[in-house]
């Protein structure tokens, strides 16, 4: 195998980790965190129900996940956001679970970001693709 063939076949199973083996793409999210401390860890995810209207948008938001690994404070980013839009992410964030961020072995709030991009019809393997 050439050179530029272990480069291709190495990037492509980089950018594929988890989500081949998930039983779900909301499970291949969760499982891309696996084994860090120093953030807040997703251990269950919601998806929104979003109109096809939104497909293209992006919107960030950012919460505290607390010491409990719940997230609270969620608002957007940008405050001219779209605000059915804005009330159906933020509803899908509230019920999400995360371990908190440890240090020094203790839990700790900490503040996210979470970068929203509404896509259209996706498969599996790319619903929690990083652009």
């Amino acid at each position: 195998m050439n050179t530029k063939s272990k480069i291709v076949l190495s990037l492509g199973l980089l950018a594929v980790p988890f989500a081949l083996w998930a039983k779900s793409p909301e499970s291949a999210y969760v499982e891309s965190y696996r084994g860090r401390t120093g953030i807040p860890v997703p251990l269950s995810v919601v998806m929104p129900e979003l109109e096809a209207k939104y497909t293209g948008q992006s919107v960030v938001f950012e919460f505290v996940v607390d010491t409990t690994g719940k997230p609270v404070l969620i608002t957007p980013a940008a405050p001219n956001a779209d605000a059915e839009l804005v009330a159906s992410v933020t509803a899908a964030i509230a019920q999400w679970r995360f371990a908190p961020a440890l240090v020094d072995g203790r839990p700790v709030a900490r503040k996210v970001a979470l970068p929203v991009n509404i896509v259209g019809q996706f498969d599996n393997a790319t619903r929690f693709a990083v652009k």
